[in-house]
């Protein structure tokens, strides 16, 4: 039987990436972009052993990750070449003479699904060389001297992903044969199987569209996104057994939770058997902003719970009135609260979440994204909520692995909204009940440093 070993290609210098340190160690939802990509084999039911090939430079860096997540399949770390197929042909002079399939892969794509890499290497069992593509969506036209010299159907053209997969003894001959040729022109693997073994077919596997390369900075936030769509789904209610066993005797505190969004989150997680204690001025004359409220009402729940698992947030301020207007006691009332309560909470729950590696989950507003006018101080407040979230999230997970994320809702449907804006055509604004499930999805979720997005889907 032979083994599936999956080679995670990571020999990249990041040099069209912009940082001072290779790509694949770029943040991305609270951890490496190469973690992501491990954790991924680590998991799957096929593959049995995992090399890394990467700089020699940066091998330190990659067994800290190792031993820090416990990757207990990662057997090889070894040097990457100058180029790409260079590396290649170190992970396969690593496994010289041995009846395995190598399956190699690009650090830096993230997002391969179980599925690419069942079909993978279910295809393995009947051919020797395999590539992953997509249908090609725009014309490919082949150029010359800035002409085009030939367009191709496009029914014909597929996008190359990986990873690619090969039986040993087939990727090795190729290598062979293509290291004894002067005019070696580098390209992936596949294509130096097809060129020096011609009559070797090479089966085309699905790929997926969101099995993206991130190659340049603004790749991120794209991959942001995925990553949050992998996860949750907006509006998405699952199984009654799902939530129940979720959330059953774990300890939930709401700031914010006398109405509205908060409100709603509390009676969810009541419902599925969860404790949770909700605070606010009108309720409990909790203050955010004051630091000695926010550690009462936490000892309290610690002490009468035992634990606290998920912390969240939705106490906050809005005053729909131009800037010269507002007095400077509501100036500093709006910042303190969405703000300065913001920090409160977060630096004084992680002393709990820590030993129970819960989760604080924040709110922000779709105004973070462009301030607007009539409500500056709210939209600013709440930008530095998201930018707070962001940052905490690399701190946090060194602390027992806390996570942190951001609910992102468009106009909803809270009293705070309807006493700033009247009333309004409900059918163009979310419920507060259908953020308040994202937010609990979230919450269960095991992603971190998010902005979850929640729109009216139509």
């Amino acid at each position: 039987m032979r083994k599936n070993i999956a080679i995670i290609l990571a020999g990249g210098s990041g040099s069209r990436f912009g940082l001072n340190f290779p790509k694949q160690f770029a943040k991305l939802a609270g951890k490496t972009i190469i973690e992501h990509t491990i954790e991924t084999f680590e998991k799957h039911r096929y593959i049995d052993e995992i090399c890394i090939v990467i700089k020699s430079d940066f091998k330190d860096k990659i067994n800290e990750l190792i031993l820090k997540n416990q990757y207990y399949k990662v057997k090889k770390v070894i040097n990457g070449g100058e180029e790409r197929k260079d590396s290649s042909f170190n992970a396969i002079s690593a496994y010289d003479n041995e009846s395995v399939n190598l399956i190699f892969h690009d650090a830096v794509r993230p997002f391969v699904s179980n599925k690419i890499i069942d079909n993978v290497v279910e295809a393995l069992q009947q051919y020797n060389a395999i590539d992953v593509a997509i249908s090609a969506t725009d014309t490919i036209i082949e150029v010359c001297d800035n002409n085009i010299k030939n367009i191709p159907p496009r029914k014909f053209m597929m996008q190359g992903q990986t990873p690619q997969a090969f039986k040993l003894e087939t990727i090795k001959k190729a290598y062979e044969l293509a290291n004894k040729d002067r005019e070696f022109t580098p390209t992936d693997d596949c294509g130096i199987v097809k060129k020096y073994l011609p009559d070797e077919k090479i089966y085309v596997v699905s790929g997926e569209l969101k099995n993206i390369k991130i190659t340049h900075m603004q790749d991120l936030a794209m991959a942001d996104k995925i990553f949050q769509f992998n996860n949750i789904s907006n509006n998405d209610q699952y199984s009654y057994e799902y939530y129940n066993q979720n959330l059953q005797n774990k300890t939930i505190v709401v700031f914010g939770g006398s109405y509205g969004i908060g409100f709603d989150i509390a009676s969810i997680a009541r419902q599925y058997g969860a404790n949770v204690e909700s605070f606010s001025r009108s309720s409990t004359n909790t203050n955010v902003a004051s630091i000695s409220d926010v550690e009462r009402d936490l000892k309290y729940v610690a002490q009468k719970y035992g634990k606290i698992d998920f912390v969240v947030n939705t106490a906050s301020i809005l005053i729909h009135q131009p800037l010269e207007a507002v007095e400077y006691s509501k100036i500093l009332e709006i910042v303190n609260i969405n703000y300065i309560g913001a920090i409160n909470v977060a630096k004084l729950s992680l002393p709990f979440l820590e030993k129970t590696s819960g989760q604080l989950l924040n709110f922000t507003s779709s105004s973070y994204t462009r301030g607007r006018s009539g409500y500056s101080l709210y939209s600013s407040s709440k930008a530095a909520v998201v930018n707070l979230t962001q940052a905490l999230a690399e701190e946090f997970m060194i602390r027992n692995k806390v996570k942190i994320n951001c609910i992102n809702p468009q106009r909803t449907l809270t009293p705070m909204r309807v006493s700033n804006f009247g009333k309004e055509d409900p059918d163009t604004l979310l419920k507060s009940m259908d953020v308040a499930y994202v937010a609990i999805n979230t919450l269960l979720s095991d992603f971190t440093g998010q902005i979850v997005d929640v729109v009216l889907e139509k």
